[in-house]
């Protein structure tokens, strides 16, 4: 048989030199009809074995018959009922080639978005712990990381939020659609979480707040059914390669440096190139955000908020911890706010409080000058109580500071200068 290499030598020869056939046999020591054929073929010389029967061919009729009466009959029992007594590795074979012929047709769907329709989100808990100060570390258990994919794009998004309570859920989903999404998409689809909805009944339910929030964007929210993971298959893959790809020699100093490199991360991952779309998210990103719905002009209201009276110690609750407020607004009415990142607190109008979030529980936060405008509040209101002649018998009865009671009671230690248990 002519090799390969004497194949392309006898073209060469005769469409690059112009020789002719008699003289290149004579060169290559090959036949005249051997170079004819050589430059008639289109293509190189292959072994091609002629094939050999099998002792399965006389059987394939009767194979035939079984599966034309059951198209999924196993392999082992036709083998039974043709009366097969041989290895069944050839035998299966040649049923597997023949099955399909008679099974009617099977296509997978393939699922696909339109530009703006889908994006889904939810919780992802790294296997991690994360310092959140006053000593504490927090896991990923207390310490979710939410998540979003957009359906037509994959456009990916992630942030860290201190808790799954509905006001931290919400102010992370705000910030998701408006920061990183930069749309609404027309669908958001969660995953059963109780601060936004779950089945009831055989039927899916929104809580009050997410119907609230879902008007102000104009969407639908889709709750997925209960045991249903391929109904949010990209976020579940994502949460895979997050894992892989990301959480590998990493080390976090606090959420907020988490939420920095998670950030860094996923401009990288939003460019790299995905076999499923055949390009980056980041080149189907502008077409899927002219699509989605705009943004609100006026944004939800998401977060902490209550409106009470500040009490006499001026401090606020929210979460797990206290936060001091200007003494000058004791007992009237204020309006507490707060997100991810800071707590303010306000009364009239007038911001008389404003401290940094702390993730970490059960802690007191104190403004310093909250404290010496609270001393100095009490130093004026000693000099008010003087004594007040009493109604009935006319003479002067003295009225006492209460902060002497807390001196006498040993819970405020005595301090020289002190009048009426107030400093001087």
């Amino acid at each position: 048989m002519l090799s390969v290499e004497d194949w392309a030598e006898i073209r060469r020869l005769h469409r690059a030199e112009g020789l002719p056939i008699k003289m290149i046999a004579r060169t290559l020591g090959v036949s005249r009809n051997t170079v004819r054929a050589a430059l008639a073929s289109d293509g190189p010389p292959r072994y091609a074995r002629p094939p050999s029967g099998s002792t399965v061919d006389e059987f394939e009729t009767r194979i035939r018959e079984q599966l034309r009466a059951v198209p999924t009959m196993p392999a082992t029992v036709i083998a039974e009922r043709v009366g097969w007594s041989r290895g069944m590795t050839v035998f299966k074979e040649r049923v597997r080639e023949l099955r399909p012929a008679y099974l009617p047709p099977d296509p997978a769907s393939r699922t696909t978005y339109e530009a703006g329709e889908l994006a889904q989100f939810d919780f992802w808990f790294p296997p991690i712990e994360i310092p959140v100060g006053f000593g504490q570390i927090r896991s990923a258990k207390r310490l979710p990381v939410m998540t979003t994919v957009s359906g037509y794009s994959r456009w990916a998004g992630g942030l860290l939020i201190p808790s799954r309570d509905a006001q931290d859920l919400y102010a992370g989903w705000w910030r998701l659609l408006s920061e990183q999404l930069l749309g609404v998409p027309k669908v958001l689809v969660w995953d059963g979480e109780s601060a936004v909805g779950r089945w009831r009944a055989r039927q899916p339910e929104l809580s009050t707040a997410c119907q609230a929030f879902r008007g102000v964007l104009g969407a639908k929210v889709v709750i997925c059914k209960p045991a249903d993971p391929e109904a949010k298959g990209m976020l579940e893959r994502f949460h895979d390669y997050l894992e892989r790809s990301f959480l590998p020699g990493r080390t976090f100093t606090g959420p907020e440096n988490f939420n920095t490199q998670l950030g860094g991360f996923l401009v990288k991952a939003n460019a790299r190139r995905m076999r499923v779309l055949g390009c980056t998210p980041g080149d189907r990103a502008a077409a899927d955000r002219a699509a989605m719905l705009p943004l609100p002009p006026v944004a939800p209201q998401v977060g902490w908020r209550c409106s009470t009276r500040l009490p006499r110690d001026h401090y606020v609750r929210v979460d797990s911890n206290d936060y001091s407020v200007h003494p000058g607004v004791v007992g009237r009415r204020i309006e507490v706010q707060a997100d991810l990142d800071r707590v303010w607190v306000a009364c009239e109008n007038a911001l008389v409080a404003d401290h940094a979030r702390v993730w970490a529980q059960h802690q007191t936060i104190t403004d310093f000058e909250h404290v010496v405008a609270g001393k100095v509040l009490r130093r004026g209101r000693a000099d008010l109580l003087r004594p007040v002649p009493d109604a009935v018998t006319g003479e002067e009865v003295e009225i006492r500071s209460l902060g002497s009671y807390d001196t006498a009671l040993g819970l405020v230690p005595e301090v020289s200068g002190a009048v009426n248990g107030e400093v001087r």
